[in-house]
């Protein structure tokens, strides 16, 4: 088994791929774990020295996602989804993850990315970050509720395209983890 992790950087895909094993589960974890802070880091600097985010976000998120949420990140990027649950209510499930990251707390009307509405896929976890690229929140959506806030919307070109605001998801959704709680919370 691999966990497949891609990182676009200006359209140059890198992929990490990690096997896991019994043998190799802890070193692998770390070394993952470590890119993943190192990342977070360069993306600070990066924003800081340029004045615009580096695109890495979602990759960032896709791992949180994974690691506080016991999913497994699927190699296949053009399935529609991003991970599949493990365990609990979760198990089988497939998800598309999003990621924000807030920088300005007072900016409204911020976007997630495009919902893939076409693909097939169960529900969608929206992974709040911090402007240090450190999740806040996860959120998730069910499949059906966000195509029917999407469909209320149809008349807004956006909504067609899969975009949908931050507030908006946060309403139709539910918050499963936050960083003050330290678990899940449903």
């Amino acid at each position: 088994m691999m966990i497949a992790t891609a990182i676009d950087l200006r359209n140059e895909e890198v992929y990490v791929q990690c096997p896991v094993s019994a043998e190799d589960n802890m070193q692998n974890l770390y070394s993952i774990e470590k890119l993943m802070d190192q990342t977070r880091k360069l993306a600070k600097e990066y924003r800081q020295a340029m004045g615009k985010p580096l695109a890495v976000s979602n990759e960032l998120a896709i791992y949180d996602a994974a690691r506080l949420l016991n999913l497994q990140i699927t190699e296949d990027v053009e399935g529609g989804y991003d991970a599949i649950g493990m365990v609990g209510p979760r198990t089988a499930k497939r998800f598309q993850i999003k990621a924000r990251t807030i920088f300005n707390e007072d900016k409204s009307g911020q976007r997630i990315g495009q919902i893939k509405t076409e693909k097939e896929w169960d529900a969608v976890l929206l992974i709040i970050m911090d402007e240090n690229y450190l999740p806040q929140e996860i959120y998730e959506a069910d499949r059906q509720v966000l195509l029917e806030a999407l469909d209320e919307s149809k008349n807004a070109k956006r909504a067609k395209r899969g975009a949908m605001t931050v507030a908006k998801f946060k309403i139709i959704s539910e918050l499963v983890w936050d960083v003050h709680e330290g678990a899940e919370l449903s």
